[in-house]
């Protein structure tokens, strides 16, 4: 379950990190620089919302249309491929245009993407055609993610990363609120006030495809122009590809590569598997295994109770590791975020009717996933160290994204022949082996503790 901004986008490749904006109206005639205040909230909401629009509304959506789980674990697990490949599409946004025009520019596109979702939803065919839309949205989102992440080093300075590292955060957990939250309570409640599925997810979604042509036109007036952020010129290419592969083949040169790639693909072998499921899990009917709930509560407790825990997990386990370091918590990271998957086995169990019983189940697993999560993200971080690290930490979200659709593709099916007492009996006996490698893994004293920084 999850939706943290860190491992959705790596950083862009060949960012000048503390490059200053410079604007000129008028040749020769500086302009004021740009208030970052007027477009880094902006920015990273529009970032956040596609993402989870992507890997876990439509998940929602389809399940309200009547898919069974394996079709819709089949189909929107593949997804997840344009931020599996996106390290090897980030050069192409370094050398072709401004990160500032790549934008705009992919905004626009998200936004006719929505449009297209909402379209297609009342006609026929509209499974094969609102995966299409869903498919356009994806390759946008990771490619907006891309130059947002390089454009904010480039127009901002060091004095300015530092203090709107904690805005963008913020704004990035807003937009998941809104989309996986008020989004989904949005069309739950045009439903029961129409009747109709159909007429609700259109309306929603053409609801955030305007919000989108805007995000687009008010960034392309509203961004910087900084004076780094200017497109490669196309004699660099022969050279650029060489040196990518040279820096994609160190990564697999790393000491103790045989134990740090399983450690990426299998640390969420059953979160992979679960977060597919829980939707269909909340919605589906009691008498097939699931809790009954409406699309509204869905929103609720499962897009804003949830992620106002798994925000607060996240905190602790940033705080905790920054005070002791990431090998003192490294084991009881693990188990939090693999033992709280067993509130779904009580609650596959028991199906309570009592909506708080649901919520502080839900709330206790989002917590202990958004605390146990941190010792991944920071593992990455000390895995990509050394030469090409911004590289390096690309190439392993990029494994972490195939950790979670390959597992993601297959849960459904599972799921349909097994039950969901079984299924979330088996997501726990998926987290085994991620213990077992992580008996072995490389880790330094101190790395993440504060002092060491």
């Amino acid at each position: 379950m999850t939706l943290v901004p860190a491992p959705s986008r790596p950083d862009d490749l060949g960012v000048e990190a503390g490059a200053v904006e410079t604007q000129a109206a008028v040749p020769g005639e500086p302009v004021p620089p740009r208030d970052p205040w007027a477009w880094i909230p902006t920015l990273y909401l529009a970032e956040g919302l596609p993402y989870v629009v992507v890997m876990t509304v439509s998940v929602i959506m389809y399940k309200g249309f009547g898919l069974t789980n394996t079709d819709i674990a089949l189909y929107t697990s593949w997804l997840y491929l344009p931020w599996v490949v996106k390290p090897l599409w980030s050069p192409v946004v370094d050398l072709l245009g401004t990160r500032r025009r790549w934008i705009w520019g992919a905004q626009l596109l998200i936004g006719g993407g929505l449009a297209g979702v909402a379209l297609t939803i009342p006609a026929p065919h509209f499974v094969q055609w609102s995966m299409a839309f869903f498919w356009l949205l994806a390759f946008n989102s990771a490619t907006h993610d891309i130059a947002a992440d390089g454009f904010y080093m480039l127009a901002t300075t060091e004095q300015q990363q530092a203090l709107f590292v904690g805005v963008r955060s913020m704004f990035y957990r807003i937009a998941t609120i809104a989309g996986q939250g008020l989004l989904v309570m949005l069309a739950g409640t045009i439903q029961a006030r129409t009747g109709s599925t159909r007429v609700a997810w259109s309306a929603a979604m053409g609801v955030l495809a305007v919000t989108f042509l805007g995000f687009g036109l008010w960034h392309r007036w509203v961004l910087p122009r900084p004076a780094a952020d200017r497109p490669g010129e196309a004699r660099q290419i022969p050279h650029f590809i060489r040196e990518f592969l040279t820096t994609f083949g160190s990564f697999f040169r790393k000491p103790r590569i045989g134990v740090l790639l399983p450690f990426l693909l299998l640390y969420r072998l059953g979160e992979a598997q679960l977060v597919k499921m829980v939707s269909p899990f909340l919605l589906d009917a009691r008498a097939q295994g699931g809790l009954a709930l409406t699309t509204t509560q869905v929103g609720f407790v499962y897009g804003t109770v949830g992620i106002i825990a798994l925000t607060l997990g996240g905190i602790l386990g940033g705080w905790a590791v920054a005070r002791h370091g990431l090998r003192a918590w490294l084991w009881p990271m693990l188990f939090a975020i693999h033992l709280p998957d067993a509130m779904f086995i009580y609650l596959a169990y028991a199906q309570p009717t009592q909506l708080s019983v649901i919520q502080l189940c839900v709330a206790f697993e989002q917590f202990g996933y958004g605390f146990g999560f941190t010792a991944y993200l920071m593992y990455m971080i000390y895995t990509a160290r050394g030469s090409h690290q911004t590289a390096h930490y690309a190439i392993c979200t990029g494994f972490m994204a195939l950790g979670m659709m390959l597992p993601g593709m297959w849960s459904g099916w599972l799921q349909d022949h097994i039950g969901y007492l079984h299924f979330f009996t088996w997501v726990i006996a998926a987290t085994v082996p991620s213990f077992i490698v992580t008996l072995w893994l490389p880790l330094e004293a101190g790395f993440g503790k504060k002092s060491h920084a």
